[in-house]
């Protein structure tokens, strides 16, 4: 499992990812990652960590920071009776982050299979978009050519809602 940001920026450039770092302080809310954003223009994203009722099938939906997620009509969407926040130690299990860092980027750790992306089908229409790399003091900006080769590269195909 890779939980350090260093190892994941190893990772990246052991493959040939392309992207962009930027250092800031803590965020733990879309508003404040707002007071840092890159200049490179970018959708900045918020990801939900969630489970079913039983907490026995794991989702990260994806959206841009402005939206509002109605968790009944994602679950209808899904296919599951009822969404929820899956536990922090789910996500550290699951995704090798904490509240507060949860990313795309942690699908690196999701070694099983065993969560389910779902994006927003409105937002993959841009060319890049803001990612934590597995900590909440920085931001990724990464193209979604190479999202799609990320998810590729970790078993990931993602689900459009």
């Amino acid at each position: 499992m890779i939980v350090s940001e260093r190892e994941f920026l190893d990772f990246l450039r052991a493959n040939r990812f392309s992207f962009e770092r930027l250092e800031h302080p803590p965020v733990f809310t879309c508003e404040e990652a707002d007071l840092y954003r890159p200049t490179r223009p970018s959708v900045g994203t918020k990801n939900l960590f969630l489970c079913d009722k039983k907490a026995r099938r794991f989702f990260l939906a994806v959206t841009a920071c402005e939206k509002t997620v109605k968790m009944s009509e994602l679950a209808e969407k899904i296919g599951v009776s009822q969404l929820r926040f899956a536990s922090e130690e789910n996500l550290m299990r699951l995704l090798g982050v904490s509240r507060g860092a949860v990313t795309m980027m942690g699908l690196v750790n999701d070694n099983e299979g065993k969560v389910e992306l779902w994006i927003d089908r409105e937002i993959w229409e841009s060319v890049f978009f803001q990612s934590h790399p597995l900590v909440n003091t920085a931001t990724l900006v990464i193209g979604k050519s190479e999202l799609e080769r990320f998810f590729a590269l970790t078993g990931h195909v993602p689900r459009f809602f």
